[in-house]
């Protein structure tokens, strides 16, 4: 059975977010979670809480053992882009564009 939790408008850019979930594929919850508390990223901690949520959904909602659970897909897709502006020398301004994503993680008790 597939489960899944997503976060939506973590502010964390798709991209460095990708860079964290590509290792994570395939593997158990378990071993998601060391990878993961080891990572050297700040996103690290927000990837791991969603993993644990997905865990759960499937542990309270469906009765499913998290030995069994594994990370069956996982991903980061765009969201909403908060747009600054920073001022610079002679009255000019640059854009910031301050990126967030959705994440979302499907974890399923069947191995394929």
């Amino acid at each position: 059975m597939r489960v899944q939790a997503t976060s939506r408008y973590l502010h964390l850019s798709p991209r460095k977010a990708r860079m964290i979930l590509q290792g994570l594929r395939g593997k158990s919850v378990d071993d998601a979670l060391t990878i993961l508390r080891f990572t050297p990223r700040p996103g690290a901690k927000a990837v791991a809480k969603v993993v644990e949520s997905a865990a759960a959904n499937a542990e309270n909602n469906f009765n499913l053992a998290r030995q069994m659970l594994h990370i069956e897909s996982i991903y980061a897709g765009d969201a909403r882009i908060l747009r600054r502006f920073r001022p610079v020398a002679r009255g000019r301004a640059h854009p910031i564009a301050r990126r967030t994503c959705h994440l979302t993680v499907v974890v399923s008790d069947q191995k394929e």
